[in-house]
């Protein structure tokens, strides 16, 4: 494909435009210590990174770090598991709701304690982050707590009433079914929703959101986890901007949706 001298210099236009508004600086200068517009797009390094994440002088300085440090793949390891979980205690909540999201990506059975703490953060945005988490990893511990959280007297946000309803869709256990059907009386439609999406997973059947017909089935049935379906986590996923088919630009984080971390096999799976 041959691009005629107008049209780059309109590229080249737009993707100056995109650094000065990614970097916030004057695109007649470059930033200090960067020799090219490619340095520019690089991320920090991992130990960039990590200074960042633990500097005790800057809030916005931790929150970038950890959250670059959240997509790595090697940041399971055990020492960035125990930045991430220090970093879940710090008293600035973008901090901790970028941990607890490093906690989700990298974390197993064992971690999920700190999400169920955060799970109450007088933070909204890190007790959305913490009820996400707990759709990747799965523990017992948790039920009580996500059944707390789909409670709208427990839990006035909705978008954690409807990422907790997602997370309970991987517990085969009739407490967790009988919250549900009764939560498809909350007043947002996107919790509803999540609801009975998980009420699908768990029992194979779909009654919509007549509450009745599910109670008069849930009474009735000797096996109600019988037809149930593999729960698998929401992922995410879009298309790619146009920037983003730039050799130079990172491309969209897009990830598969699979099951939780710690999640037994279905019986004879």
């Amino acid at each position: 494909m041959t691009f005629s001298r107008g049209i780059l210099t309109v590229l080249a236009s737009a993707g100056l435009a995109a650094l000065a508004a990614i970097t916030g600086c004057d695109t007649t200068g470059m930033q200090r210590g960067v020799d090219s517009v490619l340095d520019v797009f690089a991320e920090p390094s991992p130990a960039d990174a990590v200074d960042m994440a633990m500097d005790k002088y800057d809030a916005d300085k931790r929150y970038r770090g950890t959250l670059l440090l959240s997509t790595q793949s090697f940041a399971g390891e055990e020492l960035y598991m125990q930045l991430f979980l220090d970093n879940a205690e710090d008293p600035d909540p973008g901090v901790r709701t970028a941990a607890t999201r490093a906690i989700a990506n990298h974390g197993g059975p064992e971690h999920v304690g700190m999400l169920i703490k955060r799970l109450s953060d007088e933070d909204r945005l890190a007790r959305i982050e913490a009820a996400r988490g707990l759709q990747r990893i799965h523990s017992p511990d948790a039920v009580a707590p996500l059944i707390n959280a789909i409670d709208p007297d427990k839990e006035s946000d909705p978008a954690v009433r409807s990422e907790a309803a997602d997370a309970l869709g991987q517990y085969a256990r009739n407490e967790v079914l009988e919250a549900l059907i009764a939560n498809l009386e909350d007043p947002n439609l996107a919790v509803n929703s999540r609801t009975l999406a998980s009420l699908k997973t768990l029992t194979g059947q779909d009654f919509g959101f007549d509450r009745r017909q599910w109670l008069d089935w849930y009474n009735q049935s000797t096996s109600p986890f019988a037809a149930r379906s593999v729960y698998t986590y929401p992922a995410f996923h879009r298309e790619k901007t146009f920037l983003e088919y730039l050799p130079f630009v990172p491309l969209p984080p897009n990830e598969a949706s699979t099951s939780p971390a710690g999640m037994p096999l279905p019986s004879g799976g």
